[in-house]
């Protein structure tokens, strides 16, 4: 197995990367190339580097440029899931959650409240409870993620101390119940570096744009760098196309036909003001297609979300006036302040690469986030379906069938997954620097709550964040006026997470672009300007630059009509008191 190494991601990195990439010829192939750099690509990655296999990732645009970087942010079991009977998936979620809670990523991920709001006395809330407490019983069948309080049902008046916000006509109770956060964009780049420092070559603005095939079999990719429109080849005993709602770009490339092996559902999500809804719960419940979440997001709430097909550019999936319309009437059925288009911060979209079967014509809503591996052709193998919590199960699948692929032609011994029990980077030291966390905001002469929030984006590796702040005290200062990062954050995504332009540090290294009314394009050229020396950029390029953030901003509006297809929680929660509990949920479901 190769010893962990440098995790950093900068210019250097590309450039080896780069450089293996070129040299894997078919006397000197890869193990492994994966083509796509979303969280299942680069769990793929770290999965077969762990392993001790020679293993290179590409990626046509930025790590999570896609699908993980545009979901609703949670690490859950899916607790809709129940009532399709989907008891393994849901556990298997699950027991993914308490590893990334308790292991792998702690301070990316961390408990949530919820409220499941009751409409009917009588046969609803036993109803609900039980299956809360399935959804329960279910996370604790293993040895993870077991810390949680049990789930508990509560008056209407629990529920208006809890949320004083909620409109109480609305309601008659609500079950609570906790499950999990995760900031998906930082949490693929943690896996990313990961996989890095256990050898993985990793290059991002790197196309795959043909296969390489002989004697029917796949044998690489020709790949080109969208920095320098150089096209090469790489050789590979297998390709493992991770390309989520790309997947049936890739089976055309590889001319292996048959159905279409994804289907696209689109999913908006609203940022709104954190006064928009006093509750120091989020809130999930039932809409006419699909789930309302009401999420908590540092100084903002996540509105969310539509499950639509989708057919149109995927690179940045339209948002439509009847979606957002559609978000803000079902949020208003629960708040006591109705919200407004004016309320709205912004908005983004994203698309879940589902499995596309000959049963899913009811709608996109009734599918299953199962995943399946594909073997399309001969030293090929694909991996399509699933949802971003299960991402660590997804990719050692894929890697086990990727390395039975290869074993066609060499014939070893390749270790077993082992990845849960890697805590990724940023994890290791995350316990103890945040015990510490007053003592460093002295000593960096910095608000504790900005702190905090530096240990919730980098964990243990906040003190590269904070050693340029010492060096440079006008580092300490907000990237955006309406938004928290610093513009050492900014820094650091170039010289150490593998942001290669604004849009990557706006829009994922940061959520400055989703975050603030004018995405970013107000502060784009001074964040711009101090990066462009660490990016080799002159002038040009650096108008180019701000341009493109410029473009995405306008991008993300709603188009008129259309069908209708942070930090984290920064206060602890409040608890009611036992007078105002209902009681335990039923250990029994409810009479038919």
């Amino acid at each position: 197995m190769v010893a962990p190494g440098s995790d950093v991601l900068d210019r250097a990195a590309r450039a080896g990367a780069l450089s293996r990439l070129r040299a894997a010829t078919a006397d000197n192939p890869l193990d492994i190339l994966i083509v796509g750099g979303g969280v299942v690509g680069c769990g793929s990655a770290l999965d077969a580097a762990q392993r001790g296999l020679d293993v290179g990732l590409i990626e046509r645009r930025d790590l999570a440029a896609g699908t993980s970087s545009r979901s609703s942010r949670l690490a859950h079991g899916g607790l809709r899931y129940l009532e399709q009977r989907e008891f393994s998936l849901v556990h298997e979620a699950l027991t993914e959650r308490g590893l990334l809670l308790d292991r792998l990523a702690p301070h990316l991920v961390r408990p949530v409240p919820f409220l499941f709001p009751v409409t009917h006395r009588g046969w609803e809330r036993p109803y609900v409870g039980f299956g809360i407490q399935m959804y329960d019983l279910l996370s604790r069948l293993g040895a993870y993620g077991g810390t949680m309080q049990r789930p508990r049902t509560l008056s209407a008046k629990a529920v208006r101390a809890i949320a004083p916000g909620i409109n109480p006509d609305a309601m008659v109770g609500a079950v609570r119940f906790n499950d999990a956060q995760i900031d998906d964009a930082r949490h693929t780049l943690a896996v990313a570096r990961t996989a890095v420092a256990h050898g993985a070559s990793i290059a991002t603005r790197a196309a795959a744009v043909d296969m390489i095939r002989e004697d029917g079999r796949v044998v690489g990719v020709v790949v080109r760098d969208e920095l320098t429109e150089e096209t090469f080849e790489v050789r590979a005993r297998s390709v493992l196309a991770a390309a989520g709602v790309w997947t049936d770009d890739l089976l055309k490339m590889a001319d292996a036909g048959g159905d279409h092996a994804v289907r696209q559902s689109k999913g908006i999500h609203l940022v709104i003001p954190r006064t928009a809804f006093r509750s120091t719960s989020a809130l999930i419940a039932r809409t006419p297609t699909s789930v309302l979440f009401l999420l908590p997001w540092g100084q903002h709430w996540l509105v969310g979300t539509t499950d639509t097909d989708y057919e149109g550019d995927r690179d940045e999936p339209r948002i439509d006036e009847a979606d957002v319309q559609y978000l803000l009437e079902e949020v208003n059925r629960w708040l006591a302040q109705p919200i407004g288009r004016d309320d709205v911060i912004g908005m983004y979209s994203g698309l879940r690469p589902l499995l596309s079967s000959g049963a899913d014509k009811d709608g996109t809503a009734q599918m299953s986030r199962e995943h399946a591996v594909l073997h399309p052709a001969p030293g090929l193998v694909m991996i399509a379906g699933g949802k971003y919590t299960t991402y660590r199960v997804m990719a050692a699948d894929a890697v086990d069938a990727a390395v039975a692929a290869r074993a066609e032609l060499v014939h070893d011994i390749v270790a077993e997954s082992r990845t849960d029990e890697l805590p990724l980077v940023g994890a290791a030291g995350f316990a103890a620097a945040w015990a510490s966390r007053e003592r460093t905001a002295k000593v960096a002469g910095l608000p504790v709550g900005t702190i905090e929030h530096l240990l919730r984006r980098h964990g243990d590796r906040v003190r590269d964040v904070l050693d340029l702040v010492a060096n440079d005290r006008s580092l300490a200062e907000p990237i955006h006026p309406e938004a928290p990062y610093l513009m050492a954050e900014a820094v650091v995504a170039v010289s150490r997470e593998g942001a290669l332009g604004l849009v990557d540090v706006l829009a994922r290294r940061t959520r400055v672009a989703l975050e603030t009314r004018d995405g970013g394009a107000r502060v784009a050229q001074r964040v711009g300007e101090v990066l462009a020396g660490q990016l080799g950029w002159n002038d040009d390029r650096l108008a180019k630059e701000v341009e493109h953030v410029q473009r995405r901003s306008e991008a993300l509006q709603p188009v008129p009509g259309g069908g209708q297809e942070q930090h984290l929680l920064d206060h602890d929660p409040l608890e009611p008191t036992e007078a105002d509990l209902a009681g335990p949920l039923p250990l029994e479901p409810p009479a038919p």
